[in-house]
């Protein structure tokens, strides 16, 4: 079969019509044998290298979506793979009932990276938001005075933290949302890029902000100039922790470090997690200084898993390639291209574009179709990409992408919705 490097070839459509295919098979088996807890495109991935995913059938397709930023630096990069293959050779796990020798070396250098004293090493970003909301109540309580049980964090309309019952408890997403209570109290919400309504929020049993910087599940909201540094001097004006949850946002995506540093703004928490794996393991972490993280004691956290030798061995070498800051001007560079070339298509089928860095919200009229059936008619095409709420899709290529194929999959975007 010949195959191309630009998409799916004739033979491949061909091949996809028949039901006998292999990639066929293994859709049915997943659709018989898992919770259907996700609605995935039609293709079943066999390999994959740089920005370029390959199926069963030998189709290539260009990855537009980076396991929702989870995989900044490509599929097998290989220093990565082989930080992880040297340490899968020496030592995988030992719990955090021992040290390790990858532990201090990796919680060292994330610490240097956010310019904070200490790191809390956990597994997803779920966790990573839990384990930020744990903190914040327990310092609001031993060192803010707030009365016990009392203490409320502020989050914002439209927010994505995860999945877990507290986290969904305070979204305003129906689909994450309903079905799910009784949920954890303790929260309140106010419009996304309000100063005046988060100001009104605030109260002397508020303990944190929870915020993320710009929201990737919302389809890219960027909030207006200047929204994040009046957080910033509101949380310190009123003796509030200020969260940033950066899981999508942070580590290079954005064309900067953090996607605070737009602003020159420094929360009192870091959330991380996706990139921080280096899309091989998953490693998340809250990054803080020792006067927030050092409210916790043995035994009031933990993790089996939170900063096992793997993990810390990718996770140190990300934080090493983030240390040179060519990933970050790579995003910045091609994302001035992504944001050329989206700009371009607005009033002819695109009807809005948000772009920061190498990620980009894209509202198609909804004429042209629903962002679900745009990712099937790309996927088609030979560009893997994500919908999210209605006709809007998202963009947030690795930041390896060479520039010839992050346009060649832009073009195919355009020939589509006819621009």
């Amino acid at each position: 079969m010949t195959t191309v490097t630009t998409g799916i070839t004739t033979t491949d459509q061909a091949r996809r019509a028949d039901l006998e295919t292999p990639s066929s098979r293994q859709l049915a088996r997943a659709d018989a044998r898992t919770a259907h807890n996700y609605h995935p495109l039609p293709v079943v991935v066999e390999h994959a290298e740089g920005a370029w995913m390959t199926d069963l059938e030998g189709a290539r397709y260009l990855d537009l979506l980076a396991g929702y930023s989870a995989l900044n630096f490509g599929h097998g990069h290989p220093t990565l793979l082989r930080a992880a293959h040297e340490q899968l050779d020496r030592l995988t796990l030992t719990s955090r009932a021992f040290v390790h020798d990858q532990f201090a070396d990796f919680c060292g250098a994330l610490g240097d990276l956010c310019g904070k004293d200490l790191v809390l090493p956990m597994n997803t970003g779920a966790e990573a938001v839990e384990t930020a909301i744990k903190v914040a109540r327990k310092w609001g309580y031993e060192v803010k005075g707030v009365a016990p049980d009392a203490a409320e964090i502020i989050v914002m309309s439209g927010n994505f933290h995860g999945r877990t019952t507290t986290i969904v408890g305070f979204s305003d997403d129906p689909e994450a949302r309903d079905g799910f209570g009784p949920f954890t109290p303790g929260f309140r919400t106010v419009t996304y890029g309000d100063l005046a309504a988060l100001q009104a929020a605030i109260t002397p049993a508020t303990v944190a902000v929870l915020l993320e910087p710009i929201q990737g599940e919302s389809g890219v909201v960027i909030p207006p100039l200047g929204y994040l540094s009046g957080v910033r001097e509101l949380c310190t004006r009123h003796g509030v922790l200020l969260a940033a949850d950066e899981i999508q946002a942070g580590l290079g995506r954005t064309g900067r470090t953090f996607a605070c540093d737009h602003e020159g703004v420094v929360p009192d928490l870091y959330v991380l997690g996706k990139a921080l794996g280096g899309g091989i393991v998953p490693v998340s972490a809250v990054v803080a200084d020792r006067d927030v993280l050092g409210v916790l004691r043995p035994g009031q956290h933990g993790s089996t898993f939170g900063g096992n030798p793997l993990a810390c061995a990718v996770g140190r070498t990300v934080v090493e390639m983030l240390s040179t800051g060519e990933h970050q001007a790579r995003a910045r560079d091609l994302g001035e291209v992504l944001r050329e070339r989206l700009d371009a298509m607005l009033g002819r089928g695109v009807v809005g574009v948000r772009t920061r860095g190498l990620w980009a919200g894209v509202d198609v009229d909804p004429r042209v179709g629903t962002g679900r059936e745009v990712c099937e008619r790309l996927m088609e095409r030979g560009v893997l990409a994500k919908d999210t709420h209605g006709s809007t899709i998202r963009l947030a290529p690795p930041l390896v992408i060479a520039e010839d194929d992050l346009l060649w999959g832009l073009d195919q975007l355009a020939d589509l919705v006819g621009a």
